[in-house]
């Protein structure tokens, strides 16, 4: 099977990954890939929101499947044009895809579907603006409507921070602060049938303590040994589930990888968000740990052939820990060249682009030696201007040790 993955950032460098150790594929092309995606695959210059490019070099090269990385491309419609030239991808439509692209989109799909989420006001102007922001009050949740680069949510107790982000949204969705701890849970759906994947949770928050701005995620583990023992099913049912078949009635299927961004409330679980591709750097734990071939999966679901498929784990655990550039998220500064990667057993570098610059992921029996590992890994890269946080999955691991 002839793969090609489009995208470059270390959600991608993971994927290719697991693309490269499935023995049914022959050939794994990654456009337009990064550093690290070179040294497993073959490497093509694109631009990811040029549609038509995407479909010409999946034609030059003859390919089996297509699997589509970052959000953009999805939105923007790459998924259509590709099957409509004949191709198997793994990615949802244009419409589908709205499910990220659109905050007050996936509010409506949720609420058609019977899944719980937070109460939330649409909002296009100031008086609709500051009536949310009094009627939901701190912590103001406060979500561009559309894609952001990973910078459209603010989650603040001051309220003019709130309203500032707020009036610079064309359309902005606002809502109630849910209060639990959160999880990634995703699905992958070949339109009518979902498979869910094991749980990871990600650090949103740039420094250690859960302080500082949102980014797009400072690092993940999985499993989560404090999770309820029935979350993927429940996540199925209440979740994944009604998504898919909502989607399916309203005659937009989605085809590909549902992320869903839970919160365990007192009062359930609850929707935070979705996103329509995987997610990073939740990807770079849970592809190290999934023993199921990737790249027959995605090519099942991407032909709508999952019925009666069964994920299967490896026992060990995953810590991912990320390394940005100093100013990450809003202003990433230059950083010097790493002289040297480090080798250390059970452990992956991930290459990603922009402020985040990469992802040591470590794998072992336990979360105290994943972690142990991918931090060994990244205090021996020396790399001015950069930083990471220390406390990725410390609690949990702390946790685990004590049941």
């Amino acid at each position: 099977m002839r793969v090609l993955l489009v995208g470059g950032g270390g959600r991608e460098h993971a994927l290719a990954l697991g693309l490269q150790a499935d023995p049914e594929v022959t050939e794994l092309h990654c456009a337009p890939g990064n550093a690290g995606i070179a040294e497993i695959a073959t490497i093509h210059p694109l631009v990811i929101s040029d549609n038509a490019a995407i479909v010409a070099l999946a034609q030059e090269l003859n390919v089996d499947l297509v699997v589509v990385g970052p959000e953009l491309p999805l939105v923007n419609g790459v998924a259509d044009e590709l099957r409509a030239a004949g191709f198997a991808t793994f990615g949802p439509s244009k419409a589908a895809a709205q499910l990220e692209g659109s905050k007050n989109f996936a509010k409506e799909v949720m609420h058609d579907a019977g899944v719980a989420t937070a109460r939330s006001a649409t909002c296009t102007n100031r008086v609709q603006i500051e009536k949310a922001l009094d009627e939901f009050g701190a912590p103001y949740v406060v979500k561009d409507d559309g894609l952001a680069g990973g910078k459209g949510v603010v989650v603040t107790d001051d309220r003019d921070a709130a309203l500032t982000h707020a009036l610079a949204c064309q359309k902005v969705v606002i809502e109630e602060f849910l209060d639990g701890p959160e999880i990634s849970l995703f699905g992958i759906s070949d339109g009518k049938t979902i498979i869910a994947m094991e749980p990871a949770q990600d650090f949103k928050r740039a420094f250690d303590g859960d302080e500082g701005p949102n980014t797009g995620g400072m690092g993940a583990y999985s499993p989560l040994p404090w999770a309820p023992s029935d979350i993927i099913e429940q996540t199925h049912h209440d979740v994944l589930a009604p998504m898919i078949a909502e989607m399916a009635a309203r005659g937009t299927p989605f085809v590909g990888l549902l992320y869903a961004g839970l919160s365990l409330t007192d009062h359930g679980v609850r929707v935070i968000e979705f996103n329509a591709r995987f997610g990073d750097p939740e990807t770079q734990v849970l592809i190290p740990r999934l023993k199921t071939p990737l790249g027959s999966l995605l090519y099942k679901a991407a032909t709508r052939n999952l019925e009666g498929v069964k994920l299967e784990w490896r026992k060990d655990s995953a810590v991912t820990v990320v390394l940005a550039a100093r100013g990450y998220p809003s202003d990433p500064q230059p950083v010097g060249e790493i002289a040297k990667m480090p080798a250390i057993a059970d452990t992956h570098v991930f290459f990603a682009g922009g402020g985040r610059i990469l992802s040591i992921t470590g794998i072992g029996d336990d979360l105290t030696d994943a972690r142990d590992r991918a931090y060994r890994g990244i205090s021996q890269i020396a790399l001015d201007g950069s930083f990471y946080r220390t406390d990725i999955a410390l609690n949990a691991s702390i946790a685990e040790k004590g049941n």
